[in-house]
């Protein structure tokens, strides 16, 4: 006798994926064009005070941050009725370096209505470009086909 596999339903995956790649360049002249209203609309105020605390860096830092917070609309499904704010998703950095990713109001309440358990982050960037991926894990059922 063949064992049936288990297999997660469509819609219901444990692990959901997102990433993201943003120009550094279009991040700077965004920076430089609109300053604190583009810097106030995305990015909370830990998120600006960190960017900014290297201007040889904050270019990278801001776009780095913002590739992030596409990578979780992505991992958490967001559709346009969600109308998230950008600055309900958060990179906060840890003191050891690496960095997080921390939900607030509405984008908490749509993680948790989707069953997300947790999110996990990984950010780089260099002169050109900045990425991040985020995965979110998610309670999931497996299901018997046969």
């Amino acid at each position: 006798m063949t064992a049936t596999p288990d297999v997660v339903a469509p819609g219901d995956r444990s692990l959901a994926l997102g990433v993201d790649l943003i120009s550094v360049r279009d991040v700077a002249e965004s920076l430089a064009r609109f300053g604190d209203r583009y810097t106030g609309r995305l990015f909370t105020r830990d998120e600006i005070a960190y960017c900014l605390d290297d201007p040889q860096l904050a270019a990278q830092r801001f776009a780095a941050r913002f590739a992030a917070k596409e990578a979780v609309m992505k991992a958490l499904r967001v559709v346009a009725t969600d109308a998230l704010a950008w600055t309900s998703i958060e990179v906060r950095r840890m003191p050891d370096g690496w960095c997080e990713i921390v939900l607030h109001d509405a984008a908490k309440q749509l993680a948790d209505r989707a069953g997300i358990s947790d999110l996990a982050l990984s950010m780089s960037h260099e002169r050109d470009y900045a990425t991040a991926a985020v995965v979110a894990h998610r309670r999931s059922r497996a299901v018997k086909l046969g």
